[in-house]
């Protein structure tokens, strides 16, 4: 049915006479001071939104389809025992699975065992540079003709811990040689961006996408005789509280890439994983953590992320626990199977006020982005330490908005449970790891917003907390 049979009833309504309504109806009350707030990246919600908000706006990047992947992480230190908490987990719903690899002595072989027959996609996130191991994955992905990836990031390693894995002109180097190596297999990408650093250490979601396109483009000026002409790069987004928001900021992320690449005139597609964030997480009450992450992947399946890796309610103070990485999984089969959220085209598609923060979100990170090209780019930026100040400027905006209650985190500064006891449950060391060592840059420190309170109380219990009895 057209919109002028469908609307033909009713008068069209310009924003102007909302806008008179509403400051009658507020009797006297300051329409600017009442009803619009600002976000910390600076944008200003309003009360309503119309289509004048979306005139002369950037054009919109769509996902192709409605699919997204159920995901689940694992850092692999024992092959077998992986091999078959990976194959319960895809028995149980899991269509994606992330092996974390710290060492190159993990045999693939053996982690892989029946995993590559099934119809899943396999990240490979490596924590090392190695030709020789790239390649014996390569040959296993080609055999059994698997969907698969390998996440490589050097620039990642040296804003989180402070240095590369060999020197920069090395770690590109090895860089460049895996991208042939791999030049002749379409299926497995290569490039990584992990901007969950960025939001579990405090960042806006400007200052975020911004990094994120800078870090990208790093990889895209280092490749000596140009990009290749199809690349596929994943970035890894963390996922914040703030709803709306998180579901512009993925869909801004698509059009922020699709300006990238032009530059470049590169076919490049732009596969996002999206885990939820670790800053609003917290150890008192932690069954609200269920909440937290359920809104966040809600966010991030509206947003368009092709995976999502849930994080478990627990996993701030437990090691691995099976309860914990079911319940995990189960609030994304919930929302896919239950909710049928894979099943819409673009949900978010229509709403004024989501397309009016995605657009703004997008030009203010744009506009970032060319100040940090401007001053020579995302890894001069880092070495100057400018990156990391900006980053500990917004986080210490949030943490005194956290210490005023301005943010609130239910069960921490506000509506407490005052009986709950947690010294006798920490199995993991749950806050911020000071291990001093020699470093080339200062690192991008991630830390949780209840901490200092949570550190606090623990202290106060009737059997204080050790921390020597926890793993750190």
């Amino acid at each position: 049915m057209s919109k002028t049979l469908l609307f033909s009833e009713f008068e069209e309504i310009s924003a102007k006479v909302w806008k008179q309504k509403i400051q009658f109806d507020l009797k006297g009350a300051d329409y600017g001071e009442s009803l619009i707030w600002e976000s910390p990246e600076g944008i200003k919600v309003k009360p309503f939104y119309n289509e004048d908000d979306l005139l002369n706006t950037i054009s919109p990047i769509r996902k192709k389809n409605t699919s997204w992947t159920i995901g689940q992480e694992f850092y692999v230190t024992e092959e077998q025992k992986t091999n078959v908490k990976a194959l319960d987990a895809i028995d149980r719903g899991a269509t994606s699975v992330t092996f974390i690899i710290a060492a190159a002595t993990i045999d693939p072989e053996r982690l892989l065992n029946g995993i590559l027959q099934k119809d899943i996609t396999v990240h490979f996130q490596l924590l090392f540079l190695s030709i020789a191991y790239v390649e014996n994955l390569v040959l296993i992905f080609s055999k059994y003709k698997a969907n698969c990836t390998l996440q490589i990031d050097p620039i990642g390693k040296l804003a989180k811990t402070g240095n590369w894995y060999y020197n920069q002109k090395k770690d590109f180097e090895i860089i460049e040689q895996i991208l042939v190596k791999t030049a002749k297999n379409d299926t497995v990408q290569i490039l990584a961006i992990d901007a969950t650093l960025y939001q579990n250490a405090g960042a806006t979601i400007v200052q975020q996408l911004a990094y994120a396109m800078a870090h990208a483009n790093e990889y895209l000026n280092a490749q000596e005789e140009g990009p290749a002409k199809k690349l596929q790069f994943t970035f890894k987004i963390g996922i914040g509280s703030n709803y709306f928001f998180e579901i512009a900021k993925l869909r801004a992320l698509r059009i922020l890439w699709s300006k990238l690449i032009d530059v470049y005139n590169l076919d490049a597609d732009c596969f996002i994983t999206a885990v939820p964030s670790r800053r609003n997480k917290t150890l008192y009450d932690y069954n609200v953590n269920m909440l937290r992450t359920t809104t966040e992947c809600m966010s991030a399946i509206l947003g368009g992320a092709n995976t999502i890796c849930n994080t478990p309610y627990d996993h701030t103070y437990h090691k691995d626990n099976e309860f914990g990485e079911r319940i995990a999984r189960n609030q994304l089969l919930i929302l896919q199977h239950e909710s049928f959220l894979n099943q819409v085209s673009n949900p978010a598609d229509g709403s004024y006020y989501i397309e009016s923060i995605t657009q703004q979100l997008a030009q203010k990170a744009l506009d970032l982005f060319k100040i940090i090209e401007a001053g020579d780019g995302f890894l001069a930026q880092l070495k100057a330490h400018h990156i990391q100040k900006k980053i500990k400027e917004s986080a210490q905006k949030e943490q005194d908005a956290y210490d005023a209650q301005n943010e609130i985190l239910v069960g921490s500064n506000s509506y407490q449970d005052t009986t709950e006891q947690m010294s006798g449950s920490i199995e993991l060391y749950p806050f911020l790891k000071k291990q001093p060592k020699k470093t080339i840059i200062e690192p991008i420190i991630e830390r949780r917003l209840s901490e200092a309170w949570e550190q606090e109380r623990l202290k106060k219990e009737p059997q204080p907390y050790n921390p020597t009895n926890a793993k750190k």
